[in-house]
């Protein structure tokens, strides 16, 4: 058995409504027959927007929500039936800081947690003492939490996920907030990790950190996963197609949306990183880009659309995710 194994995974909530008192029920689907495993000595990447079913799925793993139906497995340990013993086997950072007691220093919160997974003493001081000079949390680790920075607390979660060494670690959105040389020591440990065995689970919207890090990458889109393969794979089931890349201003998605007219275009979208002069970045799949160019400048031109640069672009995962569901993954 792998030391993650998730079998047609189920999990709804029920929500009230209402524009007051929220009187009316509605049961909203989270995760809809997922199923995968991780393999020792693997990273997989569970790849999608927020609110595809990501977090729902580390967190039935992990324990701290049941599923509604299906099965899930830590090591061969059920986590319904069997959890405690799940849990032994698992190392978790979720997404938020607050799995930390900010009254307590740094060091004080990763000895508090050393004795809750029965860690030997000594054992124990000299684990937070390397793990502490790994991250650059040495010289702030009597510091309390309160007063640590929003990365250095995302720094302190990890390596509270990696403290007892377990062989499942899960990983939810670990270089969120990270700045980028933080983002990088991180990926770096993650790898050493692999390549000591361990089994991760790594749940990102990062692309680049998808492609570089996953052995294999699940794409899951409103509780469902609609592709697994390795990152590679992935993308040359869009290599048919040609990615342009547009950074243009002025972006309007009327106008963007009359791309799709043209012929040979399959897909057309756009995301916008300056709300003030509505720059961003408008990306067009076509199975013919080079001779649809001419033309898709025609409409964003005519349209007050005010580009600034043009590339025929390597297709990536997100393109990957475009083409699997006609939108962006930050949408």
């Amino acid at each position: 058995m792998d030391p993650i194994e998730v079998r047609s995974l189920f999990k709804s909530f029920t929500v009230k409504e209402g524009p007051v008192f929220r009187k009316t029920s509605k049961t909203v689907s989270a995760l809809e027959g997922v199923s995968f495993e991780v393999k020792k000595g693997e990273i997989f990447g569970l790849l999608g927007p927020n609110g595809a079913g990501k977090t729902t799925t580390i967190k039935t793993i992990c324990t701290l929500i049941q599923p509604s139906s299906g099965e899930v497995y830590v090591n061969g340990h059920d986590v319904v039936k069997d959890s405690q013993r799940a849990r032994q086997d698992l190392g978790v950072m979720l997404t938020g800081d607050r799995t930390l007691y900010w009254k307590l220093t740094g060091r004080e919160n990763l000895e508090y947690f050393a004795a809750l997974y029965h860690m030997d003493r000594a054992e124990a001081k000299e684990r937070i003492h390397s793990l502490l000079k790994l991250v650059g949390l040495e010289e702030r680790q009597d510091t309390l939490v309160e007063n640590y920075s929003t990365g250095m607390r995302m720094r302190l979660s990890f390596v509270k996920g990696i403290l007892h060494n377990p062989p499942v670690v899960l990983l939810d959105e670990p270089t969120m907030s990270l700045d980028p040389q933080s983002a990088r020591l991180i990926r770096e440990i993650i790898q050493d990790l692999r390549r000591d065995g361990h089994a991760i689970l790594l749940t990102t919207h990062y692309m680049e950190e998808a492609d570089q890090l996953s052995d294999r990458v699940a794409v899951i889109d409103h509780g469902k996963i609609i592709a697994l393969a390795p990152p590679r794979e992935l993308k040359e089931t869009v290599m048919k197609s040609e990615v342009i890349e547009i950074e243009a201003q002025n972006i309007d998605p009327q106008i963007v949306e009359k791309l799709k007219g043209i012929a040979n275009i399959s897909e057309v979208v756009s995301s916008i990183e300056d709300a003030s002069s509505l720059r961003g970045l408008i990306k067009v799949h076509s199975t013919d880009g080079k001779n649809a160019i001419p033309d898709m400048l025609g409409v964003l031109v005519k349209g007050g659309v005010e580009v600034s640069n043009l590339k025929i672009a390597t297709p990536t995962l997100e393109d990957v995710f475009i083409s699997l569901t006609g939108r962006a993954l930050r949408d």
